[in-house]
């Protein structure tokens, strides 16, 4: 019996270096730009934000003979037509990608529930945050700024998550944004219930059944917690994570303290947050995936 899949959206934009294009259509509209993808389709794509991670991710397949555990699919504002390049250069870089909607200039994350999709990775914010209001977890990418976008050379696809309103909701930023730091540790003290679900609780829920197929020891994916939190706030963490059934193979509970020395000692190769200035000081060293959930990234 076939076990399910893991399925990981990736816009053209987050998976090939299209800006020269882009640029095109931001300065000469649309038929300039059809025309220019259509006399350039032969020429492969250079490798963009994401590609080193979903290199990692399919790669995690050769651990499978008799399925693939993993798919990847290409949800894309292209039109067909367009998108031929999109399809050559996934060919010429020997990714296993089958599956695609090319969607003519709309949004594409009206699909990532009819794919089953439990992560969607992509360049445009609005995008994103259309999927996780249809409850995907979603992020928009962002870079390693000091690297060329090739992947780390450790076996282990690495994964890091923020806690609070990425894998968690935002309910304790929202009392430590209103009361401040006394009132949110009152709060996790005398708290009798788990913490309530984040955006990407379904998608480590998932990771973790490919996980459990290893012995931990010979596991080819690595999770990290790195959280802002600390004593006695882990507790909780700590015990929804349990009641959940969710391993995490490593925790940081850094009180507040800066998280890309660890990012880059953990080798992450991606990390997920939902602060913007998490994001940019972590996309120094390491690639990341910027969350448009909850408090902090709401407007006024």
């Amino acid at each position: 019996m076939e076990k399910s899949k893991l399925i990981i959206g990736i816009s053209s934009r987050a998976l090939f270096n299209l800006d020269a294009s882009h640029e095109i259509y931001l300065k000469d509209g649309l038929e300039a730009y059809q025309k220019y993808q259509i006399d350039n389709e032969d020429k492969t794509l250079e490798p963009g934000m994401a590609f080193p991670l979903v290199q990692k991710i399919l790669n995690i397949n050769s651990f499978y003979p008799d399925q693939n555990r993993i798919e990847v699919i290409l949800l894309s504002r292209n039109t067909s037509d367009t998108g031929l390049r999109i399809r050559n250069s996934i060919e010429a870089h020997n990714l296993n990608i089958s599956r695609a909607a090319f969607c003519g200039g709309d949004s594409p994350h009206k699909y990532v529930k009819d794919f089953g999709v439990h992560l969607f990775l992509s360049s445009s914010m609005e995008d994103v945050k259309l999927a996780i209001e249809s409850n995907v977890a979603a992020a928009t990418i962002v870079s390693k700024k000091n690297s060329s976008n090739t992947a780390n050379d450790d076996e282990f696809l690495r994964i890091a998550f923020d806690g609070d309103a990425v894998i968690f909701s935002d309910d304790s930023e929202k009392i430590y944004n209103e009361g401040g730091l006394e009132a949110f540790i009152d709060n996790e003290k005398n708290a009798t219930s788990i913490l309530k679900a984040g955006p990407f609780k379904n998608f480590i829920v998932e990771l973790n059944k490919i996980q459990s197929d290893f012995n931990i020891n010979e596991c080819p994916i690595r999770t990290a917690l790195v959280t802002a939190r600390s004593a006695p706030s882990d507790k909780r963490v700590i015990k929804t994570l349990r009641e959940w059934g969710v391993r995490i193979d490593e925790s940081l509970f850094l009180g507040g303290m800066s998280k890309q020395d660890f990012l880059k000692s953990f080798k992450a190769d991606i990390f997920f947050d939902d602060q913007e200035r998490n994001i940019i000081e972590a996309s120094a060293e390491t690639a990341s995936g910027h969350v448009p959930y909850g408090i902090k990234n709401s407007k006024g």
